[in-house]
């Protein structure tokens, strides 16, 4: 299978990617989240591994935004633990330092490394993995960068401080996303399900909406709303919920229809292992 992702080789999405589907998949870069929902429709690639959010920076809007406007489906969740390491080049020692680069969200995640070595200057980056590849193409000890294991383990960088993040809880959510057309089967075992909706114009309509699934005892584990581009003050609004079964969520659904002016369902797939137990399978 072919996986795009947005980043260069080395980076978190990748690591997700492999993570969830093996190493025996080609893992796709691709330089914007524009350009790798693109990759399917290009022929570059099978599916589509996307963040669509970080435990502390919340929600991946541009993810989400491409999501409703594509006909993708999600097939698959996955969370993984966000580990920032130094990496800089051979022979180079953290004394060595005086420059860091790494995209402005890894920067802000390592507040008390760089209060601890103030002399650093903090250089942005458009991502963590091509940072890496930058400092270590350069070849100057006196820089580095901060990045996932996946990507010193790529570009033969050396980590000279590691787990260097604020944060030990810091975990970033990724869906799996394939053509609608592939009638792609849920696993026996899926029971979460992601819904995109639009409410109708009246009182009451997100209560209404709402109502049917806390009637059939589902949990309702997120709920986010983005602006409709081109319709000032109107919403979207998308929703995580659970159930025992799947047949269940149809018949819920249907209640849910009645109250919304628009209702699309995004996936139906097997819920991720929570974030205790990501960190646990990936040690």
């Amino acid at each position: 299978m072919r996986v795009a992702f947005q980043g260069e080789p080395g980076a978190f999405s990748e690591e997700a990617a492999v993570q969830l589907l093996g190493e025996s998949i080609t893992t796709i870069p691709r330089p914007t989240f524009d350009a790798a929902f693109r990759a399917i429709t290009e022929g570059l690639a099978d599916a589509l591994l996307a963040p669509v959010e970080n435990t502390l920076a919340g929600p991946v809007v541009r993810v989400y935004d491409l999501l409703l406007e594509s006909t993708l489906t999600i097939t698959a969740e996955t969370i993984l633990p966000i580990e920032h390491h130094l990496i800089g080049c051979p022979g180079a020692t953290l004394g060595d330092l005086r420059s860091v680069a790494s995209h402005p969200m890894a920067l802000a995640q390592c507040e008390r490394f760089f209060v601890a070595h103030p002399h650093l200057k903090r250089v942005p980056a458009e991502d963590t993995a091509g940072s890496v590849r930058e400092a270590l193409a350069r070849g100057d000890k006196s820089s580095a960068a901060i990045a996932g294991r996946r990507a010193a383990e790529h570009y033969a960088g050396v980590i000279l401080a590691s787990d260097i993040q604020d944060n030990a809880e810091n975990f970033t959510r990724f869906f799996l996303l394939r053509p609608a057309a592939e009638n792609h089967l849920p696993a026996p075992d899926a029971r979460k399900m992601s819904i995109a909706m639009r409410l109708a114009h009246r009182p009451g309509a997100l209560l209404a909406s709402l109502e049917p699934f806390a009637k059939h005892g589902f949990n309702l584990q997120k709920i986010e709303s983005r602006p409709i581009h081109g319709r000032p003050w109107e919403y979207q609004f998308f929703l995580d919920v659970e159930a025992d079964s799947s047949s269940q969520l149809e018949s819920a659904l249907k209640e849910v229809r009645a109250a919304t002016s628009d209702l699309r369902v995004l996936g139906l797939y097997v819920a991720a292992r929570n974030s205790a137990t990501a960190r646990e399978g990936k040690q």
